[in-house]
């Protein structure tokens, strides 16, 4: 039977079901029209008492949907709600509905209201507590005397941190700071075997789901989001979760917050270490990033780690911006390679990279190479030197340094070679500037920022006349020229070594200015 200002009944003997071990009987009514509602009521009676009835069944109203506008839904705070969070579904339609109805379209449950919400005539549905079963796909209804609208399009909800036992990983390759027209690739592991990984943007205009790949080496369930070129509208802060396929609107608990940056936008700064390159354990570490751009802040990124570390700048008198970063005393876990970007506060774009700046910790493991001179300790400008730095224990890869030196020490992968593992580093027309102590390191594949133990002290002196590049002599020295003597050859002499000298100076000076600028940001702030 159905209720309403036209009562209509149908009547249908009852069968016997072999399958739901019930009787039923099914039922075709019509026509159904939209401007009003049917709400069903069924009924049994014996066929010997037709007059006597049995209670009536729950009411089951069935939605025409017509001609009118179809509503709009929509999820506060998102369709992604984490696990006992706080939701609120808004349906809206035409100005003249008088009912709303919300239906869960997966396990089919349906909330009507008729509290109607200003301005805009909508209807609020409030779940204090989500839990899985508001998961699913919801549309929306509208009634009013005109009829019913048109169904809302589909609202599909998901409820996370379900899986809590598994906490994907999201990491970025080869770093969490792109530039533009670059491409990158997010990576999310995990040790649960979800079927799929779905990426998110916190602003919720991204979403991307991969099927996961199990890797054996690692023992993890893994997909490999490939994102480019990059562009602006690619940055942002990203998430992934883990899901099986029976349950796609079911998410594990979500990974930690990755940020993606785009940088290249202006010129790099520059990246300096007060304390050196090769550093021992304890000490205190300090790095400085600077530039002639007047940049608001300074980030500092070691490499493969998300972590990103930013400073307000400071100016100096002479018009430089910079930011230290103290990182505190050393440890194994300082050894890296750093760089440093330039941030405009009105800008979502970073500048280009600096140079990369290694950080090496001495002493990790118990090895001392040996460190040696071919053909000697001392040699004359112009002439070639070797030093060999050699182990009889493996070493993968060999580092020369030179104490005092801003440069950063040398690299060169080592060959096993007459019992022992070596490297050459090779100095062709030798100067005075590279004279000095040298010390020679190992380290190894595994871990490269890690260095054993030094060698001992070697000391190269390179002798020979005064070059362009280097300072002249305090005071000339000088013989007494017997008497009567034609002075003209001397006298030229003496001219072009005035000039040669003045020319070293003129070199010197802007030598000194360009170095300035480009390393020695530690001037005042």
């Amino acid at each position: 039977m159905v209720e309403g200002p036209q009562k209509l009944s149908w009547r249908q003997d009852s069968q016997y079901s072999l399958f739901t071990r019930t009787f039923q009987a099914l039922f075709s009514v019509g026509p159904v029209t939209p401007n009003q509602r049917w709400i069903y009521r069924c009924y049994s009676y014996d066929k010997n008492k037709p007059q006597v009835w049995s209670d009536p069944s729950e009411p089951l109203e069935v939605l025409v949907s017509g001609n009118l506008q179809k509503p709009t839904i929509k999820a506060e705070p998102g369709s992604v709600i984490p696990y006992r969070g706080a939701m609120t579904i808004w349906c809206q339609g035409n100005l003249a509905a008088e009912i709303y109805f919300l239906h869960n379209e997966v396990n089919h449950e349906t909330w009507s209201t008729q509290t109607l919400q200003e301005p805009g005539n909508k209807a609020k549905f409030f779940v204090p507590s989500v839990t899985e079963e508001h998961a699913g796909q919801y549309r929306c209804y509208c009634y009013s005397s005109a009829g019913w609208a048109e169904p809302s399009d589909t609202l599909e909800l998901v409820v996370t941190g379900i899986y809590q036992h598994y906490e994907p990983r999201l990491s970025v390759l080869p770093s969490p700071v792109v530039t533009v027209g670059g491409n990158m690739t997010l990576h999310c592991a995990s040790q649960s075997h979800y079927d799929e990984f779905i990426l998110t943007k916190e602003d919720q205009k991204f979403t991307s789901s991969l099927v996961t790949q199990y890797i054996p080496s690692s023992e993890q369930y893994q997909a490999m989001f490939v994102m480019g070129p990059m562009t602006p509208n690619l940055t942002g802060t990203f998430r992934c979760y883990g899901y099986f396929k029976h349950a796609p609107q079911l998410w594990s608990v979500p990974s930690e917050l990755q940020q993606i940056l785009i940088s290249g936008m202006s010129k790099k700064p520059s990246l300096l270490t007060h304390q050196g390159h090769i550093l021992d354990p304890g000490m205190s570490l300090t790095l400085q990033c600077c530039s002639y751009i007047n940049y608001d802040r300074f980030a500092l990124y070691k490499v493969e780690e998300s972590n990103i570390m930013q400073h307000p700048s400071q100016w100096t008198d002479t018009s430089l911006s910079m930011a230290n970063f103290t990182l505190g005393n050393v440890s194994r876990s300082t050894g890296g390679q750093y760089r440093c970007y330039g941030v405009h506060n009105l800008s979502s774009e970073w500048s280009a990279s600096s140079d990369a700046l290694d950080i090496l910790i001495r002493g990790q493991f118990p090895v001392t190479p040996f460190l040696s001179v071919k053909p000697n300790s001392t040699v004359h400008s112009g002439e070639n030197v070797t030093l060999l730095c050699w182990s009889t224990y493996r070493v993968d890869t060999f580092i020369l340094s030179k104490e005092g030196s801003v440069q950063p020490p040398l690299r060169l992968k080592s060959k096993f070679k007459d019992r022992q593992f070596q490297a050459e580093f090779s100095m062709s027309a030798v100067t005075s500037r590279l004279s000095g102590t040298y010390r020679c390191y190992g380290s190894q594949d595994s871990s490269l920022y890690l260095l054993s133990y030094a060698s001992a002290p070697m000391e190269l002196t390179v002798s020979g006349p005064i070059e362009a590049s280097s300072w002249p002599p305090k005071g000339p020295i000088t013989a007494a020229p017997p008497e009567n003597q034609d002075h003209t050859m001397e006298n030229l002499i003496r001219m072009g070594i005035a000039v040669v000298v003045l020319i070293a100076l003129v070199i010197l000076v802007f030598e000194a200015r360009g170095s300035q600028r480009q390393s020695h940001c530690t001037t005042g702030r």
